[in-house]
C-alpha cells in the first residue's frame, strides 16, 4: 500500500452480548460495521457465563462481514485493535486451544464467598493500595482462583504451565496471531488493571496477591502497553498488525478524547461506566470507586483514572423488555416513560446482582418501592430509566468526594444515549450538560485510534482530539428542588435493597 492511499483502521469490541467489528478510516468516520449477538448461559442464580469459543467464531465472522460491507481486504488494513468486555474470565489449553470452562463474566457473583474469605480480618480494602479495587465478586482473579479450583485436575495443570489465562483480549489476541502455532499470550495494562492481580505502581502482577489468591504465575499473560504492536494476524487478517488492547470503558475514554485531567465520560451499555482522567497519579478512593489505568500509550507514562462502575443500567430496560413483556423492542421504554409527566413515586432500584459504585454490596438484591394503586406500566418505564440517571449521580457526588474534581459536561456513549427523555433526566439531575459525540461509537473508535497511533496512522492525541465533534448536547433544566427531594427517596429506595442475601450469594 503506498503511503499517500487511504488507510483504514479496524477494531473489534468484544462486548458482554455481542461483538463487533467496525472499520475506520484516517478522519476517524465509520466506514463499515458488522455485529452478531452471542449466547448469554445463566447455569444457576447469579451465575453468568459465555462460551469463549462461540465468542471467537462470532468475531471471525463480524470481522469478515464489516471487511465485505467496506469493500475492503485485509491488505487494505493499517492495523486492528481491540476493546473487550473487561473482568469475563477465560482459561485455556495451550496445546489444544480449547477453553477448559465457560468463560466466568464480569457480572457473575459465584465468588463472593470466596471473596469474603480472602478479605479476613482486612474485609474489602485488603488488596486496595495494591490494585485500587475493593474485593469483590466483579474482578477476575477470585474467578480464576475459583476455575483453579472447581474444574478437577485443572490446578495441577495450571503449575504445569499447560493452561492460560486471560481476559477475552487475550484470548483473542493469542487466537488472532495464531493460537497453538504461536499465538502471543499477552494482555494490557487496563484489563490488567481490573484483574485484581496488577499492581498499579508497578504494572507488573503483584506476586503478594497471587500468592493469596493462589493463582500460579505460569497462567498469566505478559502486560504490555494499550497501543504497541503485540503481534502480526494470521488467517483471515493476515499480516494485519494486532496494535491495541483496550478494556472497554477505557477504549470509549480513548475515543471520547479525555487525554486532559479532569476529562470524564459515561457508557450507558448492559451496565454503566463513568471513568474520570485523574493524570499521570493514581487517586486512591475513600468513596467506593475504583482505581484504573485508564490508557498507557507505548512507553509513555500510564494515565490513571478514577471509575464508577455500575452493574445494571441498559439491562434493566431489557428486563422489563424480556423478562415483565412490558415492551416489546427497547426503543418503546421512552414513548411509554413519556406517556406519564413523572415517576409517580416510583423507584426501581435494579441490584439483580448487588450493586456495585458507590455501595459494593454483593448482599443487595433489586427491589421496586413507593408502589401504589396510582403507578401504571408508564411510571414504571420512567423508573427504570431514572435507575440510570441517579445511579450516575451517586457516582459523580463520589469522584468529587475523592478527587475535589468537579466536572462542567459530561460526554456520553452507548445505546442508551439515543433515548433523549432519560438524557434530558440525567442532565437535570447532574446539573451540567450532558453531549454526545458525532461518532457514537466510541469504543471501537478508542481501539482504533491507539492500534493506528502505534502504527504511524496517527501522529499524536493532539490530532486525534481534532477528530472529536459535538452531537447533541443536552442542558439541566430541573428544579433544584425538585431535584433534591428525588435524590432524597432515590437514596432511600437503595437502603431498602440492602441485605437481602443472607448467604453467600448462590440462591
Amino acid at each position: 500500500m503506498t503511503d499517500n492511499a487511504e488507510k483504514y483502521v479496524a477494531a473489534i469490541d468484544q462486548g458482554t452480548t455481542s461483538s463487533r467489528c467496525i472499520v475506520f478510516n484516517q478522519d476517524g468516520a465509520v466506514v463499515a460495521v458488522d455485529q452478531r449477538e452471542h449466547r448469554q448461559i445463566f447455569p444457576k442464580p447469579g451465575w453468568v457465563e459465555h462460551d469463549a469459543t462461540e465468542i471467537w467464531a462470532r468475531v471471525q465472522a463480524v470481522v469478515a462481514g464489516a471487511l465485505a460491507n467496506a469493500g475492503l481486504r485485509a491488505d487494505h488494513l493499517s492495523a486492528l485493535g481491540i476493546s473487550n468486555q473487561r473482568e469475563t474470565t477465560v482459561l485455556w489449553d495451550r496445546a489444544t486451544g480449547k477453553p477448559v470452562h465457560n468463560a466466568i463474566v464480569w457480572q457473575d457473583t459465584r465468588t463472593t464467598s470466596l471473596c469474603n474469605q480472602l478479605g479476613g480480618g482486612d474485609g474489602q480494602d485488603r488488596f486496595r493500595d495494591q490494585t485500587g479495587l475493593p474485593l469483590a465478586s466483579y474482578f477476575s482473579g477470585p474467578k480464576a482462583a475459583w476455575l483453579l479450583d472447581n474444574v478437577p485436575g485443572l490446578r495441577d495443570r495450571a503449575e504445569r504451565g499447560e493452561i492460560a489465562f486471560g481476559t477475552i483480549d487475550s484470548w483473542l489476541i493469542w487466537n488472532l496471531t495464531g493460537g497453538t502455532d504461536g499465538g502471543q499470550h499477552v494482555t494490557d495494562v487496563t484489563n490488567a488493571s481490573r484483574t485484581m492481580l496488577m499492581n498499579l505502581e508497578t504494572l507488573q502482577w503483584d506476586p503478594a496477591i497471587l500468592s493469596a489468591m493462589n493463582v500460579p504465575e505460569a497462567v498469566l499473560p505478559e502486560i504490555k502497553s494499550s497501543a504497541e504492536v503485540y503481534g502480526t494476524a494470521v488467517g483471515q487478517l493476515a499480516g494485519v498488525p494486532v496494535a491495541s488492547a483496550l478494556g472497554d470503558q477505557q477504549a470509549a475514554l480513548f475515543g471520547q478524547a479525555c487525554y486532559d485531567v479532569g476529562t470524564a465520560k459515561n457508557t450507558y451499555g448492559t451496565g454503566s461506566f463513568l471513568l474520570l482522567n485523574t493524570g499521570d497519579r493514581p487517586v486512591p478512593s475513600k468513596s467506593g470507586l475504583l482505581t484504573t489505568i485508564g490508557y498507557k500509550i507505548g512507553t509513555e507514562a500510564p494515565v490513571y483514572c478514577l471509575e464508577g462502575s455500575i452493574a445494571i443500567t441498559g439491562a434493566l430496560v431489557q428486563w422489563f423488555r424480556d423478562q415483565l413483556g412490558i415492551i416489546r423492542t427497547s426503543d418503546e421504554i421512552e414513548t411509554l416513560a413519556e406517556s406519564v409527566d413523572d415517576n409517580g413515586g416510583a423507584y426501581i432500584v435494579p441490584a439483580f446482582s448487588g450493586l456495585f459504585a458507590p455501595y459494593w454490596r454483593s448482599d443487595a438484591r433489586g427491589v421496586i418501592t413507593g408502589l401504589t394503586r396510582y403507578v401504571t406500566k408508564g411510571h414504571l418505564a420512567r423508573a427504570v430509566l431514572e435507575a440510570t440517571s441517579w445511579q450516575t449521580r451517586e457516582v459523580v457526588d463520589a469522584m468529587f468526594q475523592d478527587s475535589g474534581v468537579q466536572i462542567t459536561t459530561l460526554k456520553v456513549d452507548g445505546g442508551m444515549t439515543k433515548n433523549n427523555l432519560l438524557m434530558q433526566h440525567q442532565a437535570d439531575v447532574l446539573d451540567v450538560p450532558v453531549i454526545r459525540p458525532k461518532v457514537s461509537e466510541t469504543t471501537c473508535l478508542g481501539a482504533a485510534y491507539a492500534a493506528g497511533l502505534a502504527t504511524g496512522v496517527w501522529n499524536d492525541l493532539g490530532e486525534l482530539k481534532a477528530h472529536w465533534q459535538e452531537d447533541v448536547e443536552w442542558t439541566p433544566g430541573m428544579n433544584p428542588s425538585v431535584r433534591d427531594r428525588e435524590y432524597h427517596n432515590w437514596r432511600k429506595a437503595v437502603e431498602k435493597s440492602f441485605g437481602w442475601m443472607e448467604d453467600d450469594g448462590d440462591h
